[in-house]
């Protein structure tokens, strides 16, 4: 039996009649004093912070499409208090503030769950924690057996029962699992009780100084704005300088039929838990409210010149590697279908984590490179981009992680070259634990690729 056989190219998160109408177009002329562009997590919480800092403030938003139809309704919902891709990440790039930004990080986590209940937002929050899994006896080390949290085979399969699990290590802290579209849904509602408008289908054509800050053409009108915001992410903007610093990269994602309570109980599975083992082409995976496994990443698919385009969201080669690798983590689940398959384009840097900066005279603000991890960080991206426009230095923009910015990825044909060794080198550091001259010599340079 095919297990994608009847499967539909759809994000389950999106796949919900709740959805929203979408928002009317902007038509017109319009004033404001904030003007957000981008209607993902990034832009949905910098609207929302915006006008909790400054009520009254005239804040509008608009989204080229619709809200959360892209990589913030295509992911996994793991909501993670790192602000630098891990750890390890941190340590590396910037050790002498790492303590500084684990801090921030899980206050960051703290304050998105305190505006869920100050707004109601019913999104499926469940705070468990990570699970991170050895598969392979060289991963094992990886884990750090000697420091606490670190879990043995048995004591990692009580928690979820795979076979390929040798060690485990679970942050029960640093993350919960949330359903990211009724997450984005609600900051969008809460957002519009406080004031913002929101504009879907409109989209920014060009952005150039006036006289009392900047103006804006979009699809549906001029917008005259004292600030901007750019939250477009991986989509190009008007800003040519970030067009280097971050390629899009595509990840899949499958997700089964719902499971019954008696194969839960098998699994032994904490909803709130989500799964990540140790690879570079890593797995990850949760439990969704309706209690399906959400299975995505390994293969990260970079397209040549940058491409971003509907073609690349159907690709049946990534899909069936990722059913056959659901196949051996799970072998008690054989004959489970999977009803839903889709893809997401992310915005992946050097550095694996956001960079924030500023443009026009410091009028406008951006923040790109989430590298998949932009769920919680988009929050304190936003905090930043508010701090940047304010003009004022706090505990965030004196991070030396806000001030620097990623060395730029290669024009063509370079940078394809470069992603496609350095893809293969990853495979084989998994498959090896070794790390060859080519990652070494990325290391020594402060530069990398991940999923």
């Amino acid at each position: 039996m095919d297990p994608l056989a009847g499967s539909v190219l759809r994000p389950l998160w999106l796949d919900n009649p709740a959805r929203p109408e979408p928002r009317p177009a902007l038509t017109g002329a319009e004033e404001t004093d904030l003007l957000v562009v981008g209607g993902g997590f990034t832009g949905l919480w910098t609207a929302l912070r915006a006008v909790e800092r400054e009520p009254g403030r005239r804040v509008l938003l608009v989204e080229a499409d619709r809200i959360a139809e892209h990589a913030t309704g295509r992911n996994g919902g793991f909501c993670e208090a790192s602000l630098t891709h891990g750890e390890a990440n941190g340590r590396a790039r910037w050790p002498e503030e790492y303590a500084e930004l684990e801090r921030l990080g899980l206050r960051n986590l703290e304050e998105i769950e305190q505006s869920l209940g100050k707004y109601g937002i019913d999104c499926g929050w469940a705070r468990g924690g990570q699970l991170t899994v050895a598969t392979r006896p060289h991963e094992v080390e990886w884990l750090e057996p000697d420091r606490p949290g670190f879990l043995d085979a048995a004591a990692v399969r009580r928690l979820v029962d795979s076979p390929t699990y040798l060690a485990g290590r679970l942050d029960a802290d640093e993350a919960a699992m949330v359903d990211p579209v009724r997450l984005a849904w609600g900051l969008a509602a809460a957002a519009e009780r406080l004031g913002v408008r929101i504009a879907e289908g409109t989209r920014l054509q060009s952005l150039t100084k006036a006289a009392s800050g900047l103006g804006a053409t979009t699809t549906g009108g001029a917008v005259r704005a004292r600030q901007v915001v750019l939250a477009t992410n991986v989509f190009p903007g008007p800003l040519r300088r970030n067009r280097w610093r971050v390629v899009p990269v595509y990840d899949y994602v499958l997700a089964t039929e719902p499971l019954a309570e008696g194969q839960v109980a098998e699994l032994g599975w904490d909803p709130g838990i989500g799964v990540a083992d140790s690879g570079n082409r890593f797995h990850y995976y949760r439990l969704t409210p309706d209690r399906r496994i959400l299975w995505g990443g390994y293969d990260a698919i970079y397209h040549f010149g940058r491409s971003i385009a509907p073609a690349h969201d159907d690709r049946a080669e990534t899909f069936r590697t990722l059913a056959r690798n659901f196949a051996e983590t799970f072998p008690q689940l054989d004959g489970i279908r999977f009803t839903h398959r889709w893809s997401g384009v992310i915005d992946t840097c050097t550095r694996f984590c956001a960079f924030y900066g500023t443009a026009y005279a410091g009028r406008a603000a951006y923040a790109a490179g989430f590298t998949g991890l932009g769920v919680g960080a988009s929050r304190f991206a936003a905090e930043v981009m508010l701090d940047l426009l304010d003009g004022r230095e706090t505990e965030r923009t004196r991070l030396r992680m806000v001030r620097e910015k990623p060395v730029p990825f290669p024009p063509e044909p370079f940078a394809w070259a470069g992603i496609a060794i350095t893809t293969r080198s990853l495979s084989r550091h998994d498959r090896t634990g070794k790390r060859n001259l080519w990652l070494r010599g990325l290391d020594r340079l402060g530069l990398g690729f991940d999923s």
